[in-house]
């Protein structure tokens, strides 16, 4: 198959400002960018916690986010579709096959990956930041805010990590968001189904973003941790 076409096709259909693709390219970067934005703040004070405070049971959470990492999306999807049908616990809140369906499926799917790069971020830092920082005086907070700070790219690549996960994913949101034009239809989405299809030229202009967006993330955040003296 001569590819140069369907390629030159790409080029045009993203510089023209096709309302179709923009529309699927603007839906997969508000819900991914929000499902992140919400798990985020929540899962990166888990797993400070985790690393920080010996409980019982901590390290069965822990081995459980860690198995969490590998865990098909697919299955999650479907998890997710049974909690939010009609019959499920959630139905009557009317979210299945909406994006919000989708952000939940994106949190399920974030929260192990940015539960478990913070408890390694933390675990590999210099215990004696929280340490002295308690021992001049600051609150527990305060000190934990210290170390997350020191340790911040460490962070910073697991809410990339999650970021290019969720944006990426195809199967939760096949599942929960019933792939609808116009409501739901996403980048992953609409690429499986317009290379289904035969139109090669849009699947690869999707495609295109999606690398895109991926070097773009990975390469801002190289260049904060060369700011930060990491070169």
């Amino acid at each position: 198959m001569d590819l140069f076409e369907p390629t030159r096709q790409a080029f045009a259909l993203l510089v023209s400002g096709e309302p179709r693709l923009w529309g699927i390219i603007w839906v997969s970067l508000w819900v991914a960018v929000l499902a992140i934005g919400v798990t985020a703040p929540p899962a990166i004070i888990a797993g400070f916690a985790l690393a920080k405070l010996r409980f019982a049971g901590r390290r069965v959470i822990v081995v459980l986010m860690q198995a969490l990492l590998s865990f098909p999306t697919v299955v999650i999807g479907l998890v997710v579709y049974l909690l939010l049908s009609r019959r499920g616990p959630l139905g009557a809140f009317e979210l299945l096959f909406t994006p919000w369906a989708i952000m939940l499926g994106y949190i399920v799917i974030a929260l192990p990956i940015l539960i478990v790069f913070t408890v390694a971020t933390v675990q590999g830092a210099d215990p004696r930041i929280y340490e002295t920082a308690l021992s001049l005086g600051a609150a527990p907070s305060r000190a934990a805010l210290t170390t997350l700070w020191e340790v911040r790219f460490g962070v910073m690549a697991g809410i990339v990590n999650a970021f290019g996960r969720v944006v990426s994913e195809v199967g939760c949101a096949l599942l929960v968001g019933g792939n609808i034009a116009g409501l739901t239809r996403n980048i992953p989405t609409a690429i499986a189904l317009e290379t289904s299809k035969g139109d090669f030229a849009q699947g690869i202009a999707l495609g295109m973003v999606l690398v895109v967006l991926a070097l773009g993330i990975n390469v801002a955040l190289a260049s904060l941790q060369g700011r930060g003296g990491l070169e």
